[in-house]
């Protein structure tokens, strides 16, 4: 079949996404209520107008999270020259499927009853379950279709809240920053699907897989964003008082001494000691992935920088070393380098959290259920992307073919400049001016 027949999405797409907001609609008609003053839940007009400050007070924290989610994420994948609008475009759209999802997914495994009580906190949470799915898009950017990805969307958050409920209500363990329920969790489930969709014909790499001076400023601009309000992002869930205080600490030092040795090892693995823009985008916020588990517990400011220092160490080499090894030797197309920044800084963040409740940094957690809470967070997280894998490979979801992936042309109407210009990012800008 001719493939611009398999990637038209003017029917397949607006009537799986038209039908899944029915059905979330649906779901959330019988089962989601507000939280109101008295405890109850209501589905209309509460005579109780007044509302706890418990229910305000995380608002704040919630903002910063969402802006990360939607300004963050969606500007830092924007990096590929003739991949912005989908970059930020789609990033959206998941985002805005993922959180309503994640409220009922989540709510479902929280709620002791058959009815989900919403709260800013219930909204914050809604936002992490869709960073997951975020990090997952970033592995297989530029090779998909928008409508695997709502597929994606919905399989990945229904497994993130089953692995959450365990590793947070089973196991005991705490990870108030995520670096094993959301990073780990998101890189290696997103590294699995990309694995199974590996695409031979990409192997040599494609000419619209890199960045333009443009492109690359507007990835800055998600980075900048994301390394702002990480603190909040550690601290939104932690406790009220010293532990959400320890949190906003921790991350904030461990990001800040994270950024330095990102560029002093950037500089040091480049053969004339320039920096490259791909590590200073993405090595620089590890710090805030890694200090994540321990964020709340008492592991003293040294020790937030010392995990920063270390987590930027092994980003940022990885960027440079490891990236090619997985693409060549294990078949792993990593677009974003996702297992340099959400995966590897995962992994250390979970080890920290296990050598932190070990010295009793945080009391009443065992290092045994930590150790079990990152294994079943990688290894639920590389059973489930491979099943994903295996469905989102089915012919007939509209996948782009090797020539046009990473083109938002395929399924965005894009300017005419770019389109009469074809190689180039939005059009090369000294040939536009030289035809001017």
């Amino acid at each position: 079949m001719p493939s611009h027949y398999t990637t038209n999405m003017r029917f397949k797409f607006p009537i799986l996404a038209i039908c899944l907001e029915i059905i979330i609609i649906i779901l959330f008609g019988v089962f989601v209520g507000y939280e109101t003053n008295d405890g109850g839940s209501g589905h209309g007009h509460s005579g109780n107008n007044s509302v706890p400050d418990k229910f305000i007070t995380p608002y704040p924290m919630f903002q910063d999270v969402h802006v990360m989610i939607f300004v963050g994420f969606g500007f830092l994948m924007t990096f590929l020259k003739r991949y912005g609008f989908t970059s930020v475009g789609i990033n959206m759209l998941i985002a805005a499927l993922g959180l309503q999802w994640g409220i009922l997914m989540q709510g479902w495994w929280h709620s002791h009853s058959h009815s989900i009580k919403m709260t800013v906190l219930s909204m914050i949470n809604a936002d992490f379950s869709t960073a997951t799915v975020l990090i997952s898009f970033g592995a297989v950017l530029g090779k998909i279709s928008p409508v695997q990805m709502l597929i994606m969307t919905i399989i990945e958050i229904t497994i993130f809240a089953t692995n959450e409920h365990l590793v947070v209500e089973i196991l005991k363990a705490s990870d108030v920053g995520a670096s094993m329920t959301i990073h780990a969790f998101g890189a290696y489930f997103g590294l699995a699907v990309a694995r199974v969709l590996y695409r031979s014909g990409l192997r040599n790499g494609h000419d619209n897989e890199g960045s333009v001076y443009h492109s690359d400023l507007f990835a800055m601009i998600g980075t900048i964003f994301l390394w702002m309000f990480w603190p909040s992002f550690n601290s939104a869930i932690a406790d009220a008082g010293i532990n959400q205080h320890r949190a906003i600490i921790n991350t904030y030092l461990s990001l800040a001494a994270c950024v330095l040795v990102a560029f002093a090892v950037s500089s040091l693995v480049q053969e004339k000691g320039k920096l490259d823009m791909v590590h200073i985008q993405n090595a620089t916020l590890a710090g805030g992935v890694a200090v994540g588990t321990c964020a709340d517990m008492n592991i003293s400011p040294y020790g937030a920088m010392l995990i920063g220092f270390v987590a930027g160490s092994i980003s940022t080499v990885g960027f440079k070393f490891l990236t090619p090894v997985l693409a060549s030797k294990m078949k792993i197309q990593d677009t974003c380098g996702v297992h340099n920044l959400h995966g590897l800084p995962g992994l250390l963040g979970g080890i920290a959290g296990i050598i932190a409740t070990s010295m009793g940094a945080k009391k009443d957690y065992s290092p045994t259920m930590q150790a079990a809470a990152l294994a079943s967070s990688v290894g639920v997280a590389l059973v489930g992307g491979t099943l994903t894998g295996f469905l989102l490979k089915l012919p007939f979801w509209g996948q782009p073919p090797d020539q046009n992936c990473y083109d938002d042309s395929i399924y965005w109407e894009v300017p005419e400049e770019e389109e009469a210009h074809g190689g180039s990012a939005h059009g090369d800008q000294n040939t536009l001016k030289s035809d001017a």
